[in-house]
């Protein structure tokens, strides 16, 4: 029995420098030896802002960082040779490494075409407020630069659903593309702004059938080129839940592997959607429990005016824990970024025990959390902003708990609003597991909680250094454990492995 952690190894305003790829090689062995047992890399294909592209802007999925295309061969994270070796030296240190897959959307297309559209209704795009008609729209993908190698598969208007820009007129609006496969939208499982199958650029329609087969081809190409073992997916409440389940089948029989998958559902105020999804992909993957993000970001601007028992009410962990990637940011939900929704630096340390210390869930890290980051960007007033995000000191600490000690029965003491805590009583498999986490949102606390009888006589220290006193268990497996105010203290034994 192992507990497995995920890093998420990449953030929005990473340099452009095509280091990353390098980056992650220099430092697979130390993750694993940290206690990552899993690593989420960025898109890797060329974007449609070619190097300064984070990659959620696909252009072409085939080009790894190996052709001249949209002004640069490599793309923001290096070369296809540079994420090869990546992948090759993650594998030698035991890691597993999820690639992150962006198959809503396309942009920068090659050539425009004359396309029949409907405009719509931007608050209900099931309202058509046009007659058809035609348009100017960037839709043809024929990447000159590649010239066929691997795929000659050209996309056309055939292949999207819709569109934001009408280049003959210049107007920026939502348009349906009138074609073969349908005058609407597709059916997706997010009906805000009565369909959400619109997202940005060129909207990919899955009821083509050749647009289906073609991903099916790529997608084993891609595995056969970098040998990855799972998959993050982009943007999966704006599409079909149909088409990924198709994929995901094609992509296991194919390659004979499990290939964990997780999606970005995001939703924080709607669990039952997500349980929806799942329930409409048959559990084929897990989610991001976007909830509990929300809970971690609202505790964080609330201080002791949050009641921390409900800290799990309404999440994915409560509710599907062998389904839920648990986390505390990540790269949409950083400072100015497009689901700006942070966790205040205090209560980062919380939150990562919360996730890190307990028996259900996936934990995934942010980088700028193990790593740092320090980047400016125009901010939605409309005024430049610098933010520096200062890596959160007690995560090596925490992980080291997580790997070797955070196992066993777990009692939890969610009796008071500003001071919850529970204890790990530890398995025979792991020598010298068992711990205890106590947390406050407001003043220093303590709280007597059962870790078990064969701890009796024990001393625990806190693993975080936030306590100095040490703390012993009684001949009946009790313990007073204690914390300051605002933080957490990880209480292990004092001879213990960690």
């Amino acid at each position: 029995m192992e507990n497995f952690t995920m890093l998420q190894f990449f953030e929005w305003y990473y340099p452009a420098d095509g280091t990353l790829w390098n980056h992650f090689r220099d430092e697979a062995g130390r993750l694993k030896a940290m206690g990552i047992e899993s690593v989420w890399l960025p898109p890797a294909h060329k974007g449609m802002e070619g190097r300064e592209s984070v990659g959620y802007d696909s252009y072409d999925i085939y080009d790894l960082g190996e052709f001249d295309q949209k002004g640069s061969v490599q793309t923001k994270y290096g070369s296809k040779q540079d994420l090869t070796d990546a992948l090759a030296a993650g594998k030698a240190a035991g890691l597993r490494v999820y690639c992150d897959l962006v198959l809503n959307h396309m942009g920068g297309a090659d050539e425009k075409e004359t396309v029949t559209v409907r405009k719509v209704e931007p608050t209900n795009r099931n309202e058509f407020i046009s007659e058809p008609y035609q348009i100017e729209a960037f839709t043809k993908f024929t990447f000159p630069g590649r010239q066929g190698k691997y795929s000659a598969f050209t996309w056309d208007y055939h292949c999207f659903s819709g569109v934001d820009w009408d280049a003959g007129n210049e107007e920026s609006a939502i348009f349906s593309i009138q074609n073969e496969y349908g005058e609407g939208w597709q059916d997706v499982m997010d009906d805000e702004n009565g369909n959400f199958d619109y997202l940005m650029l060129c909207d990919i329609d899955f009821r083509n059938p050749h647009v289906r087969e073609e991903l099916k081809r790529w997608g084993k190409w891609f595995f056969d080129t970098v040998k990855m073992d799972g998959f993050r997916l982009d943007a999966i409440k704006h599409m079909d839940p149909g088409f990924y389940n198709e994929w995901l089948d094609f992509m296991r029989t194919e390659t004979g592997r499990e290939l964990f998958t997780v999606g970005e559902y995001w939703a924080p105020y709607d669990l039952p959607a997500m349980l929806n999804y799942i329930d409409a992909t048959g559990g084929r993957m897990s989610l991001f429990d976007a909830p509990l993000q929300a809970h971690f970001h609202h505790a964080s601007r609330s201080g002791s005016d949050y009641d921390l028992r409900t800290i799990f009410d309404g999440t994915l962990v409560q509710s599907n824990p062998l389904l839920a990637v648990t986390l505390v940011e990540n790269h949409d939900t950083q400072p100015l970024q497009s689901l700006e929704q942070p966790v205040e630096p205090w209560f980062r340390p919380i939150a990562y025990s919360l996730i890190l210390l307990r028996s259900d869930g996936y934990p995934c890290l942010f980088y700028a959390d193990l790593y740092g980051s320090h980047y400016k960007d125009t901010g939605g007033d409309g005024k430049d902003h610098k933010v520096t995000l200062r890596k959160v000191e007690e995560l090596e600490a925490m992980l080291a708990v997580r790997k070797s000690l955070a196992y066993g029965e777990q009692r939890d003491y969610f009796d008071h609003p500003n001071c919850i805590g529970w204890t790990r009583s530890g398995i025979q498999e792991k020598e010298g597991s068992g711990c205890a986490v106590l947390i406050s949102n407001g003043e220093a606390g303590n709280k007597f909680m059962e870790i078990g009888r064969h701890f009796a006589g024990r001393t625990f220290t806190d693993a975080l250094g936030k306590v100095q006193e040490e703390v012993n268990v009684n001949d009946e497996g009790w313990a007073e454990f204690r914390v300051q105010a605002g933080s957490v203290s990880v209480w292990v034994l004092k001879d213990g492995n960690a």
